[in-house]
């Protein structure tokens, strides 16, 4: 049987997916401990490098939206490969914390073009209006990315060591996935350079001003900040609370799950309904999984929750914009949105170790909970367009 386009595109994107968040934003949680007990970092300037890498990210994804909507995302993602490749190379031969920063400089030029946005910009350039079901599909490939990468890190560092799973992470791009890229997606005609206006180059005025796309932002940077939050701190947050440390990872490890769980009853739904509904879904999610925990009700339910709203947060933050923006801009809007995301995600648990070491861990769920109801007004105020748009039958 002939494998279909949408399955080779989604199954080529799927393991680029896998390795290069398996390489990048999930590195550390890795080989951080022996890397700093080699080189005698201290914790900040560690994790600083995963800081520094999405801010970069969020800097880089406008330029690489522009990129991907002018000739594709073939090229450019192998370039990201290439980005990632450079920057583990250099994190396993760095002596100085300036080449160990500086190589996160790379990697973040790599995160952008390599993961979430810089992928569904693909799939919007290749599949324009139809990309919802890929996109869907995609986001089941990189629900694996932690469940093969913690394991296969873990299994290197002990074998060759930390730099050696830097480089052994390397050679996976040069040798996989930047192969994947370049002929496992098609090929793009270059579309027209988009005009330049007062808005600059790149930028498109009609979504600029459209009071839907600063909502969403607002909402994306929101859901990113408070995810990367929490996957920085979840297990200092619940052994502080009195969980002991096995229940703390037990209750972690119920994400995961919930997450794939939620996106494959979004695929099998075969995109009958629209994104705003996925939207509300996972808004209504995050709220009663904070609600649940701050009111002290059984903490399992409320991170499996917590989870599937995640899940769907994944699928949405791409299907959403192409439904309401269309498929012309996709790839810009997309690098728009992602700035504040990355960034988001690089401030947010920065600020939140500096407010646990000021205030405790008290604020947490509270704050939390208050936090996501953001993305979910902001539900609630798009849906209730939709609903208004739609005709009645």
């Amino acid at each position: 049987m002939r494998v279909s386009e949408q399955t080779r595109v989604v199954s080529a994107l799927g393991l680029v997916q896998i390795f290069s968040w398996g390489s990048s934003f999930y590195l550390l949680a890795v080989i951080s401990d022996p890397l700093r007990a080699e080189t005698g970092w201290s914790t900040g300037l560690v994790t600083g490098g995963i800081s520094m890498g999405l801010l970069v990210s969020g800097l880089s994804a406008v330029v690489v939206g522009r990129l991907i909507e002018a000739f594709g995302g073939r090229k450019v993602m192998a370039s990201g490969m290439g980005l990632l490749a450079a920057g583990l190379v250099t994190i396993a031969l760095a002596q100085h914390p300036a080449a160990y920063l500086g190589a996160w400089v790379l990697m973040g030029m790599g995160m952008a073009a390599g993961l979430y946005d810089a992928a569904f910009a693909t799939l919007g350039r290749i599949f324009g209006v139809q990309a919802r079901a890929p996109i869907t599909a995609l986001t089941l490939w990189g629900g694996f990315a932690s469940t093969v990468c913690w394991p296969l890190s873990a299994f290197l560092v002990e074998w060759i060591g930390w730099r050696g799973t830097c480089l052994t992470y390397a050679g996976i791009h040069l040798l996989v996935t930047a192969p994947v890229c370049l002929f496992g997606l098609p090929r793009a005609n270059p579309l027209p350079k988009p005009a330049t206006g007062k808005d600059g180059p790149g930028r498109d005025p009609s979504v600029l001003a459209d009071p839907r796309f600063w909502m969403i932002a607002l909402a994306m940077t929101v859901t990113a900040g408070v995810a990367a939050f929490w996957s920085v701190h979840l297990i200092t947050i619940l052994t502080s609370e009195g969980a002991t440390l096995a229940a703390a990872v037990a209750l972690g490890a119920v994400i995961g799950p919930s997450q794939v769980g939620a996106r494959v009853v979004e695929m099998l739904g075969r995109g009958r309904h629209h994104p705003v509904w996925t939207f509300v879904a996972y808004a209504v999610f995050a709220v009663t999984g904070f609600g649940m925990l701050w009111a002290g009700l059984p903490a399992t339910l409320a991170f499996i929750a917590y989870g599937a709203g995640n899940g769907l947060w994944s699928i949405a933050r791409g299907a959403l914009p192409l439904s309401i923006f269309g498929p012309d801009t996709y790839a810009r809007t997309v690098g728009m949105l992602a700035l504040p995301v990355f960034a988001a995600s690089a401030v947010f648990p920065l600020a939140g170790a500096a407010a646990i070491d000021r205030f405790g861990t008290g604020w947490a769920v509270p704050g939390s909970f208050v936090a996501v109801l953001v993305p979910f007004t902001v539900a609630m105020i798009l849906l209730r367009g939709h609903l208004r748009a739609t005709p009645v039958r």
